[in-house]
């Protein structure tokens, strides 16, 4: 199995520190019923991209649903994270939020972290021009 398919420990954002700048400082790409922050930041252990999910306790009362939405979530990153590996440049950390109010399915997420790492494509090539 390639690494690009898996998703590592290294990969996944743990950092305190780091949540706190992404919600300060990051920039956001959306595509209901996901939100993508992200933050250009150097990592010590020589990964390119950490991730971290989160759903919402205000919306989901229950552990148990907002446990699968975030494995929903990690699926659908795991499965289309070719997509970012292969065209960015330089190192990144992600979080990846759902915004829905429902039980989501898990083609919806997957067509929405597609079009949410397209998003984030765009917008970082734009960036990177001007």
């Amino acid at each position: 199995m390639s690494s690009i398919t898996r998703y590592p420990k290294k990969e996944k954002l743990k950092s305190k520190v780091l949540f706190e700048a992404l919600f300060a400082e990051g920039k956001s790409v959306s595509h209901f019923p996901l939100k993508l922050i992200y933050l250009n930041t150097n990592f010590d252990d020589g990964s390119k991209i950490k991730v971290g999910v989160v759903a919402p306790k205000k919306k989901f009362k229950n552990a148990v649903d907002r446990n699968r939405i975030k494995r929903l979530l990690r699926e659908a990153y795991r499965l289309n994270k070719a997509l970012i590996f292969n065209n960015i440049e330089g190192n990144f950390a992600f979080l990846i939020l759902y915004l829905g109010n429902k039980m989501p399915v898990y083609a919806d997420i997957e067509s929405a972290m597609k079009q949410l790492m397209e998003g984030f494509l765009k917008k970082e090539s734009h960036e990177k021009i001007d």
